[in-house]
């Protein structure tokens, strides 16, 4: 059994991890990040110096492995925008239904085809003496032209996956989004890697 933090502060993401790792991971048992843990600024260029930022952060404050990721929206119409401004897309203290209201906007008059995106998530586990893994997920989707369904968390309710029925994320329930999502893909190959350390490292 290896013991990890969560680097995440946001309650809505750290339950999907603790979802999804919970099943996919038995060996592995998660701590909700400490309160005196202080925010850590996400400066990084990408979604994977993000995540690794976070993950040492947290592990150098708890001497504890830590686990982090940073989940990125990406829309073909916007040049790829708001990437990893994904959570801070309508600015610092913007609640989910700003930032979705923000791309709703951006988006105004375009048709569906035009409408690609893809959620990508990069996960990183972390031991204090350095050693890391990283995983990438990815989904594909469309993004719609309203808000569907009171489920999920962010974005949930405009993005509806390719692989799916129709039905954006906002309208699946948890097992199913967790079937499709870019953070439950990111999250079930990370674990393999954190098996082989396991394995390999006695850790």
């Amino acid at each position: 059994m290896t013991t990890f933090v969560l680097a995440t502060a946001n309650p809505d993401k750290a339950r999907e991890i603790v979802e999804v790792l919970t099943v996919v991971a038995p060996s592995v048992e998660l701590l909700p990040r400490p309160p005196e843990v202080p925010d850590v600024d996400e400066v990084g260029e990408t979604l994977e110096d993000n995540a690794r930022m976070k993950a040492v952060a947290l592990a150098a404050a708890t001497e504890l492995p830590a686990v982090a990721d940073d989940t990125g929206l990406h829309v073909d119409a916007l040049d790829g925008a708001p990437g990893v401004q994904t959570a801070r897309y309508a600015g610092e203290d913007a609640t989910y239904a700003d930032n979705v209201a923000k791309l709703l906007a951006a988006l105004d008059g375009l048709p569906l085809e035009q409408r690609g995106a893809r959620f990508v998530t990069v996960a990183v586990a972390r031991w204090p003496d350095g050693l890391e893994v990283a995983a990438l997920g990815e989904v594909e989707g469309i993004i719609t032209t309203s808000a569907r369904g009171e489920e999920g968390f962010g974005y949930d309710p405009v993005f509806v996956p390719l692989e799916g029925d129709g039905r954006t994320f906002g309208e699946m329930t948890g097992e199913e989004k967790h079937v499709l999502s870019h953070r439950a893909r990111a999250f079930e190959t990370l674990a393999q890697g954190v098996r082989v350390v396991q394995e390999t490292e006695g850790r």
